[in-house]
Formats: structure tokens, sequence, C-alpha cells
């Protein structure tokens, strides 16, 4: 089993990589192998929704960036955790723009997968980047991973997270959480049971 934990910061070492890392030693400790996921500092495009990736196969049209390379990293992951610092109460435009093209092009790799989100912040607009991020996964059918709290940690900077032990114990819960689920969907899949399946159905308001 293995987790690929999104650090949508442009801080490669900030505050959302120590929220992470903490969930990343809990699932190493729970025999889960677990990977940090730098998106970086290079511009990621926004969706073009252009549609050519239901003629390619699932890769996006755009390769300056690293959505492609997630999404085939993403067909060999079991779990997901998805983390963004605040920016004027929301997302990280970076983040925005890459599981925007990364859940559209390649939700195939997702789809059925346990998933959370992980958020950063130095004061406030934790809970509302929370609910951000986790629309993405009700859109895609991936159940959703839970702590004992909202998933987020405080600080400006890592060595301030440090010090926020009821964020780092969060994020600790998480892993816990996020371990057992898989466990289980594991024992499942090997009992035959999977989700009931239907073709989507598209409609829009227009007479």
């Amino acid at each position: 089993m293995k987790v690929l934990l999104v650090n949508g910061s442009p801080h490669e070492k900030g505050c959302t990589n120590r929220a992470l890392e903490e969930v990343q030693k809990t699932l190493i400790k729970n025999g889960v192998e677990a990977e940090i996921y730098w998106i970086g500092r290079e511009p990621i495009s926004g969706c073009l929704g252009c549609g050519a990736c239901r003629k390619t196969g699932g890769n996006c049209v755009i390769n300056s960036d690293k959505v492609n390379e997630f999404t085939e990293k993403a067909k060999t992951a079991d779990g997901f955790i998805f983390g963004s610092p605040v920016h004027y109460a929301s997302a990280g435009g970076a983040i925005i723009s890459f599981m925007d093209r990364a859940f559209y092009s390649g939700a195939a790799a997702l789809r059925y997968k346990p998933a959370a989100a992980v958020v950063s912040c130095r004061r406030a607009g934790g809970t509302a980047t929370f609910d951000v991020i986790n629309k993405y996964f009700t859109i895609c059918s991936m159940p959703i991973v839970s702590s004992n709290y909202w998933n987020e940690v405080h600080g400006s900077r890592a060595e301030d997270v440090q010090q926020d032990i009821e964020g780092l114990q969060t994020m600790r819960v998480l892993g816990y959480n996020m371990a057992w689920l898989l466990k289980c969907i594991e024992l499942g899949k090997g009992a035959g049971i999977e989700p009931e399946k239907e073709n989507k159905i598209y409609t829009n308001f227009v007479r």
C-alpha cells in the first residue's frame, strides 16, 4: 500500500511540508509506504477545458509542469493527501491549477481511492481552504479520511508548526485513520467487495 502526499506549497520545506511529514511518519509506522510529492515552484497552467485528455488516455496536453508526472504516479498509489497553504483565505493558486487538471485528466487514477486535505495557515482561512480541496474528492468517488479535528496546522514557518502540538496530533490521527481505511479496503477487495458502478449521466438546466 502506498500514499502520495502532495505538497502544494511554493516552499518545499515550509509549514505544509512539516504537516505532511507528520502524516508520512505515522503511515510508515503503520506499514504504509508514503511519498511526499512537491509540485515545485514553476508556473502551473490552469485547465484549458479543451477535452484533449479524453483522447490521450488521461494525459494533459500541457507538458510544462508536473501534472502528468503526478497522474502517472497516482496509478500505483492507493491513497492521497493534498496539502496547501492558505493564500487570501483559500487554497494557493498553484495547487488549485494542479488539482483542476489532475482531476479532470487523470480521474481514472484517483477514483475510489481514499484522500484527505491538509492545510497550513498563519492565523485564519484554514477551514475555507479545507472545504475547497475536499470538493475535488467528492466529485471523484473518493472516500474522505478524517481526523479528530479539521486537518490544519498553524504557523508562519516550519519551526512554528513544530510548536502546534494539537495540529501535529491531528496529522498523526489522520495518518492512523488513512492506514486503517486502506487496510480495510484491501481486505474488502480480497473478499471480492467492490463499489457498484454506473455510467455518468450529464445534464444541464437549459430547456
